[in-house]
C-alpha cells in the first residue's frame, strides 16, 4: 500500500513537471554559451586586439562569475523570489550587452563585460534551484532537462560557424543580442517553484543530502571545480584561433565545437544511470583524468582530424560528467534553505578557475605557443585528479 501511494506520488510530480518550459530556458541560455564560448575571442581577434588583451576580456567574465553568484544567491536565499531574479537578471544581461552597439574600444568592452557578466551569472544557479524545487523527488531526470542546453550550443555553434563564413564577424553582436532575447522570452514562460516542494525536499534530503556540514569535502570539491576550469582556459579562450591556425575552416570548427557538445548530451541521458551505479567521487575523479588526457592530446596532435573527433568526444567527461557529478555535490552537502548558496558556490568557483584559466592561456599563448598552454593544462587537471582521488574517498555521501 504505502509503495503504491509512493507510486502514485511520483507519477503526481512527473505529470505536473513543465519539462518544456524548463527545456526552453536551458536551450537559449546555453545556445548563448554556445554563440560566446567558440566564438567571442574569433571576434575580439577580428576587432584587432592581441592576445593577451583578448585573454583579459575573457577573463572578466570569469571574475564576475565568481562574485555574482554569491551576491544573488543570498538575495534569492533571502527573499525566496528565484525567479524574478532570474527574469531580472535576463533582461539586464541583454540591456548592457546592448551597450556594444555603441561603441567598440578596449575600455568599452571591458565595460560591457562587466556589466552584462554580473547578470548573466546570476542567472544559472537559481535556476538550477528552481529545476531541481520542480523536479522534487525525482532529482535524477535533471541531466534530461539539461541535455536541451547542449541542444541549443550544438544549433547555435554550427550555424554561426556558417554564418560567419558567409557574412564575416560583424554581425556577430546582432546575433548575440537575438539569443539573449530568447532568454527573457524563454524565463517568463518557465513558472515559480512548486508550493509544496518543502515535501519533496525533506524526502531528498532524507535520502541523500549531509545534514551536519562536512567542511573538508566541500573544500576538497571547490578546489576541483577552480582547477578544472582553471584547466579549461585555453580551450575556451583560444580553441578557435588555435584550429584557424592549424587551417580548419570555420564551418568545421562549428562542427567540432559541435561534436563535444552531442558528446555531452549522450552522457547527459545515461547520466541517471550512471549515479546509480558509480559513486560521485569515482565520476569526478574519472572526469579529471580524461581532462588531463584532452589537454595534451589538443596542444600536440590536433592537427590530426581523427584524434581531434576523439579529443573533442571526450567533452562529455570534461563538462557532461563533471558538471552533474558537481550539481549533485551540491545537492547532497548542502540543506534544502541552503541550495541557492551551494550552487552560487559552485558557479564562483568555477569563475574563479576560468578567470584564472583565461588569463595564463592569454599571457603564454603568444610567447609559450599552444602546445605548451595546453601541457600546462593537463598538468593542472592531473593535480585536481590526484586532489579528488586522495580527498575525496573517506567520504561516504561521495562514494555512494
Amino acid at each position: 500500500m504505502l509503495a503504491r501511494t509512493s507510486a502514485t506520488a511520483d507519477k503526481t510530480m512527473s505529470n505536473r513537471l513543465p519539462y518544456w518550459r524548463l527545456s526552453s530556458f536551458y536551450f537559449f541560455y546555453f545556445a548563448l554559451l554556445g554563440g560566446i564560448a567558440p566564438f567571442i575571442a574569433l571576434y575580439l581577434d577580428h576587432l584587432g586586439f592581441s592576445a593577451a588583451r583578448i585573454g583579459e576580456l575573457v577573463a572578466i567574465p570569469m571574475v564576475m562569475r565568481c562574485i555574482a553568484p554569491n551576491l544573488w544567491a543570498w538575495l534569492a536565499d533571502r527573499t525566496q523570489q528565484r525567479l524574478r531574479i532570474v527574469r531580472f537578471s535576463a533582461l539586464c544581461t541583454l540591456l548592457s550587452f546592448a551597450l556594444i552597439l555603441l561603441g567598440k574600444s578596449y575600455a568599452w568592452l571591458a565595460l560591457i563585460m562587466v556589466l552584462h557578466a554580473f547578470f548573466w551569472h546570476a542567472i544559472l544557479a537559481q535556476f538550477e534551484v528552481i529545476t531541481l524545487a520542480h523536479l522534487g523527488a525525482e532529482g535524477d531526470r535533471y541531466s534530461q532537462l539539461r541535455l536541451w542546453g547542449s541542444v541549443g550550443f550544438v544549433l547555435i555553434v554550427v550555424g554561426f560557424g556558417y554564418l560567419f563564413d558567409q557574412v564575416g564577424l560583424d554581425y556577430y553582436p546582432g546575433a548575440i543580442l537575438l539569443i539573449m532575447a530568447g532568454i527573457v522570452l524563454s524565463s517568463y514562460w518557465v513558472p515559480s517553484e512548486p508550493q509544496d516542494t518543502a515535501v519533496h525536499k525533506q524526502s531528498i534530503t532524507d535520502k541523500t543530502a549531509v545534514r551536519t556540514p562536512q567542511l573538508l569535502p566541500i573544500a576538497i570539491f571547490l578546489a576541483c571545480v577552480t582547477l578544472m576550469q582553471l584547466s579549461h582556459g585555453p580551450y575556451y579562450t583560444f580553441l578557435t584561433l588555435h584550429l584557424i591556425d592549424l587551417d580548419y575552416s570555420r564551418a568545421v570548427i562549428g562542427w567540432l565545437w559541435a561534436l563535444g557538445v552531442v558528446a555531452e548530451i549522450a552522457l547527459f541521458v545515461i547520466m541517471p544511470w550512471l549515479l546509480r551505479y558509480i559513486a560521485l567521487q569515482h565520476i569526478i575523479v574519472i572526469s579529471l583524468l580524461l581532462a588531463a588526457l584532452r589537454w595534451w592530446l589538443l596542444g600536440y596532435y590536433a592537427d590530426n582530424l581523427p584524434l581531434l573527433l576523439f579529443i573533442q568526444l571526450l567533452h562529455a567527461a570534461t563538462f557532461g560528467s563533471f558538471h552533474a557529478a558537481s550539481i549533485h555535490f551540491v545537492q547532497r552537502f548542502f540543506s534544502p534553505h541552503k541550495q541557492g548558496q551551494g550552487q552560487g558556490l559552485y558557479v564562483s568557483f568555477s569563475g574563479v578557475g576560468g578567470a584564472l584559466g583565461a588569463l595564463y592561456a592569454g599571457y603564454t599563448w603568444q610567447p609559450l605557443g599552444a602546445e605548451l598552454t595546453f601541457a600546462i593544462a593537463s598538468a593542472i587537471a592531473v593535480l585536481a585528479t590526484v586532489l579528488a582521488f586522495f580527498g575525496l574517498r573517506s567520504h561516504s555521501a561521495i562514494r555512494h
